[in-house]
């Protein structure tokens, strides 16, 4: 009887959980600016508990803005007009952060990518540029923008971020308020109008479902099926239920697999500019790894055919390989979708339980064997064989 050679409880895995604080919520008449900032129109925005207090004279074509959002300490702000559509690609943004010598500052960026932003001049005269951090756990940003003599109405995006690295402003949430953050400014009206929410709750949606659908197939399904491989063999009385048992696991795992891949597949053509490289590439290769294991199944050689044992090798190392792989990317995905702690902390307790259960099965599993091998014995040495041990079939 073949037995595999690699242990299940070899699949411990640790990775830090990420959380920031919640914003605080505030209103735009309440927010303390300084004496000598003052302006004609005051707007709560919809999303990202901000405000933009601004007033635009049109002999000049220049907007007089303040900016506030809530945001963690380390972390930016930023609003931004953009000329060509209503998304953050193409917007000319004003970033507010503390800069590498402890002061609040405001640079500006041409956004052409959601991955990754580089300072650089915008196509609109700037100037009376500021920024201060209040004790009440906001950021504000105050900016002079010549955008041109009458003009009735902008698109708008604004933006909050966690953290700075090096001067740099790090990727932001991807959470449905962050995705949602964009509308238009009406300047003759004095107000601003947010982006629906409705689209974003779509995004996070089909986000939630990928999430669901990868965690139930490589991270619960696929250790399981190895499990019963590995484990319910051994007992003769299960052959050859335990394989088929295995197979509708594993099928029913690499099924969903599927699904969940191509709904990733698709999360990436709709979401323009956004590329989570390791993700997706660790995504790829379980893919492709799991794919490669059902063609496999109908290559599996007989019990007694010699190249058996090396197909065996072959089978149990790409598939721990997947179990270890979807483990890692499961953690990944949870990251990425800024989920609740309580997921993340549900999914270890996952972990935990199986990895205990594969710990106790695998001291029965081998009680049994080592039992079998010593009645082995006993009959071979009753038949006047010699003394010599009965080698354990691999």
């Amino acid at each position: 009887m073949a037995f595999p050679l690699i242990p299940i409880p070899l699949l411990l895995l640790v990775l830090l959980s990420l959380s920031f604080p919640s914003p605080s919520l505030s209103s735009c008449s309440s927010d303390s600016l300084p004496s000598n900032r003052i302006y004609t129109a005051c707007n709560d925005l919809p999303h990202l508990s901000s405000s933009l207090h601004f007033s635009y004279e049109n002999s000049t074509g220049t907007l007089n803005l303040a900016f506030s959002a809530a945001a963690a300490d380390g972390g930016w702000v930023a609003w931004a007009i953009n000329p060509v559509s209503s998304g953050m690609v193409g917007s000319q943004a004003l970033i507010a952060f503390k800069q590498p010598n402890g002061s609040m500052g405001v640079k500006t960026y041409n956004v052409t990518s959601k991955q990754g932003i580089q300072e650089g001049a915008i196509m609109y005269k700037t100037s009376d540029l500021a920024a201060e951090y209040g004790s009440d756990g906001r950021i504000r940003l105050f900016a002079k923008v010549v955008v041109g003599k009458g003009i009735t109405s902008l698109n708008q995006v604004w933006q909050v971020g966690g953290s700075v690295t090096k001067g740099v402003p790090d990727i932001h949430d991807f959470n449905a308020d962050n995705l949602a953050a964009s509308g238009k400014l009406d300047l003759v009206k004095g107000v601003s109008t947010g982006g629906s929410s409705s689209a974003a709750g779509s995004t996070s949606k089909k986000r939630n479902i990928h999430g669901i659908l990868n965690g139930v197939s490589w991270g619960i399904l696929i250790p399981l099926g190895a499990m019963i491989a590995r484990y319910v063999r051994v007992f003769e009385a299960a052959d050859p239920a335990w394989f088929y048992m295995h197979v509708s696991c594993q099928l029913a795992g690499y099924g969903l697999g599927v699904a969940g891949w191509a709904t990733g597949i698709n999360l990436g053509k709709e979401s323009k500019g956004i590329t989570f490289t390791t993700h997706r590439n660790i995504g790829i290769a379980i893919f492709a790894l799991a794919t490669l294991q059902i063609f496999a199944l109908f290559l599996r050689p007989n019990k007694d055919n010699k190249f058996r044992f090396y197909w065996n090798i072959y089978h149990h190392s790409v598939g721990y390989t997947v179990i270890i792989l979807g483990a890692i990317n499961i953690f990944r995905g949870l990251t990425i979708l800024q989920s609740a702690d309580k997921w993340r902390y549900a999914y270890i307790a996952v972990i935990c339980i199986l990895v205990l259960v594969a710990i106790i099965l695998e001291a029965a599993t081998w009680c049994v064997v080592l039992k079998r091998r010593k009645n082995n014995e006993k009959t071979y040495n009753s038949n006047g064989n010699g003394s010599v041990q009965q080698p354990f079939s691999v």
